[in-house]
Parts: C-alpha cells; structure tokens; sequence
C-alpha cells in the first residue's frame, strides 16, 4: 500500500519582497557569449609563445646523478613589522622543509607512448622540445596530446631545465631523501613511437 504524498503548507511570516538581483547563472552565460574566440585573439596554439618547451637533447647512454636543488635569495625577506626574516644571499634546500611525492618524466614527443608506459598515475609528464622528428608528432601540442591520452601533460619549461640540469631526455626525476635523483635512460628505436 503506498502513503500518499505528503504535503507541507507554507506561510509567509512577515513582509517580502522580489528577488531585484539579476540570475546568476544567466549573467555568466551572457558575459561567457561575448568573449573573443582565443584563436581569433591569439592565433593558432602552434604559435604561441608559451607553448614552447625547453630543447633538451637525446639521451645516449643511462646515466644516473644526483642535485640538490639549492635556492638562493635574491632579496631580503621581512616580516610584516620589517623585521629581518632572511638575508638577500641566504641559501637553502626546499627539498629539506617539503617532499616531492611523483616523480617528472621528462621526454620528447617521440617518446610519449614509453612516457605513458613508465609513468604512475600520480607523475608528471614534461615535453621537452628537440629529439627525433617522426611523422605525426609535431602536429600535436602538448594540449591536444594530454586530450587524446585523457592524461595531463606539462611543457618542460627553461626555469625548470635550468633548475635541474637537464641536458637530455628521456630523463626520470625522482626525490630521495633531500635530493633529487636524475635517471636518463636510453630508449631503443623498437621501443620508440610517437603517440598519437
């Protein structure tokens, strides 16, 4: 046997008056319509300047370093009463105070499938500019890639290159302990193809 539905009366307790704001969600959709299409503002990404990666060169051998990614400050902290906190000159180790819980896989485009491969769920996954050129893999930005593999790709940035000293790639960057971990391998051709 069902229960018929319950129904609740309601009043109106004191004085009311319309809603006089405007509905927010038709606001966004009227402001979101007169947006200039990005490809009309700025081109196609191809030419952007920001997606442009750091060029690193093709690993020839594996080869496993070590860096400790000191940083140097370029000007005085103070604390909000102007107290001194830290000296311009004052160097230290990030990798003393936080940890680097995934690894960055740094490789060309020609080596995205070992990339996907290798990678956990959890790394990184730099481009680097440079490598092997082969059909198909320069049609691509990073954007369009991490699309089709329905994984987030990065740029290898020339900070970053510059930070870690990285001079080729493939390369798997790893923390251990207060340092970094630098491990560039070499990929077989067998293994080598562009993903698409």
């Amino acid at each position: 046997m069902t229960q018929p539905p319950v129904t609740a009366a309601t009043s109106i307790i004191g004085r009311s008056w319309p809603i006089a704001e405007p509905d927010a969600l038709s606001e966004i959709e009227s402001r979101a319509a007169h947006v200039p299409d990005i490809k009309t503002a700025f081109g196609p990404r191809e030419r952007w300047s920001a997606m442009k990666p750091a060029a690193l060169g093709i690993a020839r051998a594996n080869r496993r370093r070590t860096v400790v990614p000191f940083y140097t400050l370029d000007q005085d902290i103070r604390l909000p009463g102007g107290k001194l906190l830290y000296a311009k000159g004052y160097s230290f180790n990030p990798l003393a105070f936080v940890s680097l819980p995934q690894r960055l896989i740094v490789v060309h485009p020609s080596d995205l499938t070992w990339a996907l491969r290798t990678a956990r769920s959890a790394d990184f996954i730099l481009l680097a500019a440079g490598g092997l050129s082969q059909a198909g893999d320069t049609d691509a930005d990073v954007i369009t890639l991490g699309e089709r593999h329905g994984r987030a790709l990065f740029l290898l940035e020339e900070r970053v290159k510059a930070r870690l000293g990285l001079t080729v790639a493939p390369a798997i960057v790893a923390q251990a302990g207060q340092k970094l971990v630098l491990t560039e391998v070499v990929i077989p051709p067998s293994q080598r193809s562009v993903a698409r």
